[in-house]
């Protein structure tokens, strides 16, 4: 009798302190642990992909333009990162980074690193002249 007594307590206090799912917000949108980011283009026009394909493969697309210009000399394409600065860089700022700024706002959200600006200018205008250090 005490077992079993001591088996439904157990049971008592898991069932009370497990949440509940099926009755936590029943029918009203859950609230974001996390607020999402708000990514804003400034720049009026087409981006060179669609934006569900941008946000998975822009580094991709990134790489391969970076390989084209360092191995082939190859500049001034769609994907290239001046021109994703020109058309994503606030207006205010005319860059890419800093608080709610279009790189910096998503990166921050997912909890990756943004290593382009170590070596980048994040700010929109600035062309390489193809000099080496």
């Amino acid at each position: 009798m005490l077992r079993l007594i001591r088996s439904l307590l157990m049971i008592a206090a898991m069932v009370a302190v497990s949440p509940a799912p099926t009755f936590a917000h029943s029918g009203e949108a859950r609230p974001q642990r996390t607020p999402v980011p708000e990514m804003t283009t400034e720049a009026t026009g087409k981006c060179v992909a669609p934006p569900e394909e941008m946000r998975r493969n822009h580094m991709e697309m990134l790489k391969h333009q970076r390989d084209r210009t360092l191995r082939s000399g190859i500049r001034g394409e769609p994907a290239s990162l001046n021109a994703c600065i020109e058309c994503h860089a606030g207006k205010k700022t005319g860059s890419v980074l800093g608080k709610g700024a279009f790189c910096e706002s998503c990166h921050s959200y997912a909890a990756v690193k943004l290593d382009c600006w170590d070596c980048h200018q994040p700010k929109a205008g600035f062309k390489a002249t193809g000099v080496k250090p």
